[in-house]
């Protein structure tokens, strides 16, 4: 796959000639004419790989390397967000049939670039490890909001949800850590328990918690802290959440590299986990 890091590398022109001695811009890598097409009436498009030398701003091309032209290269028809570079290698694939294997896409901005042979293994897949309720769960609205806004463009990656719903433990013998989860059972931020036979659905500080407060009762406990939990298990590199802001940062569980925010964090954080996460993955690939 030929996908430029930046925009800022793509020239783009009507009247540039391969054969011409005409200078070219010293930031431009890639160049793709545009030319009317006589069969077509519309219009046909070649892209290049610039070797130039020199110095200043205008240099000297010493070879252009076609990577695509004619019926193997197509324009998308609508304005993209082309810092979203997963959305590019999505689009472009679905494009990429028979002759045509280069997409130029056109951004809001007007700015131009294109990607040749898309490579859908090229994005990277994390997954958003969290439980649930309230819905959707807290960590999968605050990494969907992000990105949405685009901050998570450059970095070419796509989001799946691995979300355990906890109201398959619901029922009148059940405790859970808070009330503000809307399940039905009792809590420790407002029950008082005094038989034994309860089910405690929490993590580590919930028991710690619950034996403080009632350490006369029997119970039983599923842990669902994802460092040491048998429902709450990543299947892929991830990002999570712990009550524990010490085990906030990179971290391995299961022999997954993944990422592991306070529930409390804030989305600056949650980006900032995100970003760090996807540069260890990237340098080990």
């Amino acid at each position: 796959m030929i996908f430029p890091d930046e925009y800022k590398h793509v020239g783009v022109t009507k009247f540039f000639c391969p054969d011409t001695e005409e200078p070219i811009y010293f930031l431009t890598d890639y160049l793709i004419t545009e030319k009317e097409s006589p069969q077509t009436g519309g219009c046909e498009y070649a892209v290049y790989y610039v070797r130039k030398n020199g110095e200043g701003l205008l240099r000297k091309v010493e070879t252009l390397k076609t990577i695509a032209s004619g019926e193997e290269v197509v324009k998308y028809d609508r304005e993209l967000n082309i810092k979203d570079r997963t959305l590019l290698i999505e689009t472009a694939e679905k494009l990429c049939t028979g002759k045509v294997n280069t997409v130029i896409f056109t951004g809001m901005d007007k700015h131009v670039t294109f990607v040749h042979a898309p490579d859908l293994a090229s994005i990277l897949e994390l997954e958003i490890l969290d439980v649930a309720p309230p819905y959707p769960s807290w960590l999968s609205l605050v990494v969907r909001r992000l990105e949405a806004s685009g901050i998570f463009g450059d970095l070419q990656v796509r989001f799946t949800e691995k979300v355990i719903d906890l109201r398959r433990f619901e029922g009148k013998n059940t405790v859970f850590p808070c009330s503000a989860s809307g399940l039905k059972g009792k809590c420790l931020d407002s029950d008082v328990l005094t038989e034994n036979g309860h089910l405690l659905v929490g993590c580590e500080i919930s028991k710690t918690l619950f034996e403080m407060r009632f350490p006369e009762l029997e119970y039983s406990f599923i842990n669902i802290c994802p460092f040491k939990s048998e429902i709450v298990v990543p299947s892929k590199s991830f990002i999570t959440r712990c009550c524990r802001s010490e085990n906030s940062g990179l971290v391995n569980i299961s022999g997954f590299d993944g990422a592991v925010v306070h529930w409390g964090a804030s989305e600056y954080q949650v980006a900032e986990a995100i970003r760090k996460l996807v540069n260890r993955l990237r340098k080990n690939e």
